[in-house]
């Protein structure tokens, strides 16, 4: 996979250079912070889409940095402000920023960095920020959504898959697009091929998303996965899993599924088997993957309709589904 290879390291050069320029700034307590989630690491998937996108086209992917610059910006400031609403006290094992500071100087800190990813768009033409600035803001919006149709989630009794599927489109998955459109308006692309790769990067974070929530159950290397195999499970959180087995459920399997809802933290292990037994006997499983399945086709069938080089396309596919080859 050269082309991602050699645009990450193209990003994490740029981003280095950033941060050198947050350590001057004052007063420290506002950037600090800001350097160091930058500085927990990731995939940077989000960014590199971005200068993929870009290069997608025969432009030098560099055009795409402020774009990828803006994405990940953005995206990490999310991460702050949603550890504050999770009440979580570690972000890939190390102290959030609202733990290793305080909750007003997370929230502060992630305000500056919202400001930051569009202010850094300025640096673009008049015609191109424009355009650019369209995308993002929508996006931008839509993730905020999601967000609190997540938190809206928590409180109802009832929520459908249909509406779950929306949720996780704009939570997650609309920022996946919106960067790979964005470094197709930086490369000069066609408003057909931004849509398109808008499109491609929507269900692949759509298939994404699902495959975590069948991973959080059935994952078999706990280690690997990075996250407690069962977490959704213990805390209610309605999955896809959940609300397709509360769906297609007899009146016997329902009450099971309720009286498992009901069990308290003490009871983790025997909750987490018995959902488990109640998720096989659905199939639930196996209707998680047609579902990420469908999505991953969508993607595909999207990105077979840009008009762009060839190697390029079949690097961007191999890097989606590389994404998404995790094991269950």
């Amino acid at each position: 996979m050269h082309y991602f290879k050699e645009n990450l390291k193209l990003f994490e050069k740029h981003l280095e250079e950033y941060k050198k320029k947050l350590h001057l700034k004052e007063p420290p307590e506002l950037y600090k912070p800001e350097s160091y989630i930058l500085s927990l690491g990731g995939k940077r998937v989000r960014p590199l889409l971005a200068l993929m996108a870009c290069e997608l086209f025969k432009k030098q992917p560099k055009l795409a940095l402020n774009s990828a610059m803006c994405v990940e910006l953005f995206h990490n400031f999310s991460l702050i402000h949603d550890d504050i609403l999770d009440a979580a006290p570690l972000r890939r094992n190390k102290k959030t920023v609202h733990e290793k500071w305080n909750t007003n100087i997370a929230i502060l800190s992630g305000d500056v960095m919202l400001v930051k990813a569009f202010e850094i768009l300025q640096t673009y033409s008049d015609s191109e920020f424009k355009k650019l600035i369209f995308v993002f803001s929508d996006t931008a919006i839509k993730v905020c959504e999601g967000q609190q149709m997540d938190m809206n989630f928590e409180t109802r009794k009832r929520v459908k898959v249909e509406e779950y599927i929306q949720m996780i489109t704009y939570k997650t998955a609309v920022l996946l697009g919106c960067s790979l459109q964005m470094g197709a308006i930086n490369a000069g692309a066609s408003t057909g091929d931004q849509k398109n790769l808008y499109e491609f990067g929507k269900h692949i974070g759509i298939a994404f998303q699902l495959l975590d929530d069948l991973l959080d159950a059935f994952a078999d290397d706990p280690q690997k996965f990075g996250k407690q195999v069962g977490g959704d499970i213990i805390s209610n959180k309605k999955t896809f899993l959940l609300l397709k087995a509360i769906e297609i459920s007899n009146a016997k399997q329902h009450h099971k599924i309720k009286s498992l809802l009901e069990l308290k933290i003490e009871k983790a292990k025997e909750k987490v088997s018995g959902m488990l037994e109640v998720f096989n006997e659905l199939n639930v499983k196996e209707l998680c993957k047609q579902e990420a399945d469908k999505h991953t086709k969508l993607a595909l069938d999207y990105l077979f309709k840009v008009k762009a080089d060839a190697e390029r396309k079949n690097e961007l596919q191999l890097f989606a589904i590389h994404l998404l080859n995790r094991t269950v």
